[in-house]
């Protein structure tokens, strides 16, 4: 279902059982996700530099405490008039809004789900930090411009040159210490956006709304991040 978007008419035909058997079994992973999400969406380990740091001079010492990165994404959601509103976003459709953090193997270490679309990145990160989203002292995630630049989150320079086309084939190389540093910053920040496009390449039921109710719809991308990271635990691809 959830790596192929299968309607229940789908797996019926696939798996030659009744609808209402999938209807029983499918609420209940639903019911598990949180369980399953507490298991294997984990903190990264905090006791020395990720080799990926820690082994490149252009990372190492000035990334040292970096623990991963942090980013949003919006995922469609079918919801009724009454309470479409704060689902609405910004582009005018329905999603809910989900934040994820990834260490640099592109591991998933937490998730947020559920918050309207009509929220921004800066105020799910903030409940996030809320309801057990935990940074150490001294460590920090890097994040982009959507975010406040604080002690546990790093964002890029402003008003300089930060995304890495920016920097592609045939453009000038850094030219000053904020476009190195933002250059830099990009590279390692690239993993989050490297995890969420896997993570919806992976599974298609994240590009569309379901018939699933809503407190069934907000859980599914935890499910997703639950299996990517089991796939990787066995080394998996990325595809």
């Amino acid at each position: 279902m959830v790596s192929h978007n299968a309607s229940y008419e789908d797996l019926q035909l696939e798996f030659q059982h009744s609808g209402q058997t999938f209807h029983e079994y499918i609420n209940e992973f639903f019911n598990i996700i949180p369980l399953l999400a507490s298991r294997f969406l984990k903190p990264p380990s905090i006791d020395e530099p990720h080799p990926r740091i820690s082994t490149d001079p252009r990372f190492y010492p000035y990334f040292q405490n970096c623990l991963g990165a942090i980013d949003g994404s919006h995922v469609p959601i079918t919801a009724t008039p009454g309470i479409a509103a704060p689902f609405r976003n910004r582009k005018g459709t329905l999603s809910h809004n989900i934040m994820i953090a990834c260490d640099f193997d592109l591991r998933i270490t937490f998730i947020s789900c559920g918050w309207e679309g009509s929220a921004t990145d800066a105020r799910v990160l903030q409940s996030a930090m809320m309801t057990g989203f935990r940074v150490p002292e001294g460590k920090f995630y890097l994040v982009d411009g959507g975010y406040a630049n604080t002690q546990s989150f790093l964002a890029p320079y402003r008003g300089v040159r930060y995304h890495l086309k920016e920097f592609g084939h045939g453009r000038a190389r850094p030219q000053n210490h904020m476009e190195l540093f933002n250059h830099r910053h990009a590279i390692l920040r690239n993993h989050v956006e490297r995890s969420l496009g896997i993570l919806k390449k992976r599974f298609p039921i994240l590009h569309v709304g379901t018939l699933h109710t809503i407190e069934n719809q907000v859980k599914l991308p935890a499910a997703a991040a639950v299996l990517h990271n089991i796939i990787k635990m066995h080394n998996g691809d990325e595809t």
